[in-house]
């Protein structure tokens, strides 16, 4: 694959989110069969929330202290066969993005991941893969993934076209909402995810949702920088090496400049 020097993925997740399966060590294993350099568990953040909602898609605050354990006993383990990174994949959520920028420090967090999947906060269930079926709601997803890219905390923006599993067709509301994105990452510096796991949907559904091929020949057009993600939930995920060629050969079609690797911010480090 043109220009890949690094095979790394930084989008894996773990049972904790429950809605994925395979043990920790199973994504390591199979990262390693696969031939991966630098594996990245990202999964869903806990928050703290302010109510007493309790989220059924990400792992709840008590179980943060078992994913970190669990991963760092596993980069100590697979140390000489493999990076191994401590992420976790988050949204942005106004109010509390103080707690969560002190929590990143606190636990030295390795890196996060825009995962730009509620509005606000997932407590009033407003789900932008769900509710983006009007120019409205796809103008709040844009206004939350581009005030969270200003945030500078996110490595890249995952799934970036995420409106499309429920927008109804890509027409100029869809044009103008990712050249606003699209605008906004390559002014930050910020990388666009091509998500495996929506194109695995894709295929297996035999629809267009994310990623969107309309998305992408904009972001080339703009100049924007890519990195494919697996956003494994299964670690069989991982081994799809056919997935990984093909898109990478469809983002080089597009004569995008594709990075193999990210800089951890490594916080509180």
């Amino acid at each position: 694959m043109e220009g890949i020097q690094v095979k790394a993925n930084y989008h894996t997740h773990t049972r904790r989110c429950m809605h994925a399966v395979g043990s920790d060590e199973d994504y390591v294993k199979s990262a390693i069969k696969s031939g991966f350099d630098v594996l990245g568990f990202s999964d869903h953040t806990p928050w703290k929330y302010e109510s007493d909602f309790k989220a059924n898609m990400r792992m709840p605050l008590s179980q943060f202290q078992d994913y970190y354990q669990s991963i760092s006993s596993l980069r100590e383990k697979y140390k000489d066969q493999i990076e191994i990174l401590i992420g976790l994949e988050c949204e942005y959520y106004p109010k509390y993005m103080d707690w969560l920028k002190q929590f990143l420090k606190d636990e030295k967090i390795d890196y996060i991941l825009f995962g730009n999947h509620y509005q606000k906060t997932d407590e009033i269930h407003r789900y932008y893969g769900r509710i983006c079926k009007d120019a409205e709601s796809l103008n709040a997803y844009v206004e939350d993934a581009i005030a969270g890219m200003e945030t500078g905390l996110y490595s890249y923006l995952a799934h970036p076209e995420l409106f499309m599993r429920c927008y109804p067709k890509f027409d100029e509301a869809c044009r103008e909402a990712s050249i606003h994105i699209c605008e906004a990452a390559k002014r930050l510096h910020i990388p666009l995810e091509y998500n495996l796991a929506g194109l695995a949907y894709n295929e297996q559904m035999h629809t267009e949702e994310y990623p969107h091929h309309c998305f992408w020949e904009i972001a080339a057009e703009m100049e924007c920088d890519a990195i494919v993600g697996v956003d494994a939930h299964d670690n069989q995920d991982l081994e799809n090496s056919g997935r990984w060629q093909r898109a990478h050969e469809y983002l080089n079609s597009l004569h995008m400049h594709v990075l193999d690797h990210i800089e951890p911010h490594y916080f509180g480090k």
